[in-house]
């Protein structure tokens, strides 16, 4: 379930759990037989200025996000660049974005998968304020003692999720082992005489990417991954798009 952002004041991301997860526990039959989950917004993604997305999401994120990458441990991974400081531009009053683009990440909430000693398995966060430990408002977790329709989706969701993760995971190695990612950081001043600005992220290097060798260009065709990286260079146009939102906030 990990997740990592861009810091406006350090290039290290911090240790920590992952974005947005509080108490995150595995789902037992037992232990959660009566619990609910209830319907929310998207309040609990209003302070993420990024979130983490998978290479399946690069074409559809690139209308709305500058995508960037990230150091989250020993691994870099793509993100979704959704503010300019400490906000998320896209959520308002609880609300994401009328046309714009979620997240896989932010839609999974509070949902995730945790890893056991036999593998991977679901959990929920159990501090999430959609989730109910008993009464009668949402949907059940299990019926039964079974797994219910909103718990089996969050599984099938979750897992999808998981193995896009491991391409994307993938395809970032790539670019390391290819050295075509660089430190970047963005400044800006808004129309109030704002200044703001973002490090501790990397992009691709357009000129090495130009010059990767017939070999692995052939590869990362065959693989999609050349696509990838455009969408990718693509994308860094909408920061005057973050710029324009941010700007509309101080009216």
């Amino acid at each position: 379930m990990s997740g990592t952002s861009p810091n406006s004041s350090s290039p290290e991301a911090a240790a920590r759990l992952p974005l947005f997860y509080r108490d995150a526990q595995l789902l037992s039959s037992i232990d959660h037989a009566s619990w609910r989950l209830k319907r929310g917004d998207a309040s609990f993604a209003s302070a993420a200025p990024a979130v983490p997305i998978v290479v399946g999401e690069f074409q559809a994120a690139l209308r709305n996000f500058p995508i960037l990458f990230a150091q989250g441990g020993s691994e870099v991974g793509p993100i979704a660049l959704l503010g300019l400081e400490q906000a998320n531009l896209f959520v308002k009053d609880g609300k994401w974005a009328e046309g714009a683009y979620v997240p896989a990440y932010v839609r999974r909430y509070p949902f995730g998968f945790m890893a056991h000693p036999q593998g991977f398995a679901l959990a929920i966060d159990v501090a999430s304020e959609r989730v109910a430990k008993g009464g009668e408002e949402g949907d059940a977790l299990f019926t039964g003692g079974e797994p219910s329709n909103v718990t089996k989706q969050a599984l099938d969701f979750c897992h999808a999720y998981r193995e896009e993760a491991a391409t994307t995971a993938e395809f970032c190695r790539a670019l390391r082992t290819q050295d075509l990612l660089t430190d970047r950081r963005a400044d800006a001043t808004l129309p109030s005489g704002h200044k703001v600005g973002i490090d501790g992220f990397q992009i691709v290097d357009a000129q090495k990417f130009a010059q990767l060798d017939d070999k692995h260009v052939l590869e990362w065709h065959r693989k999609g991954w050349l696509s990838l990286v455009h969408f990718h260079l693509a994308s860094l146009e909408r920061f005057e798009d973050l710029l324009a939102r941010r700007s509309a906030r101080d009216r």
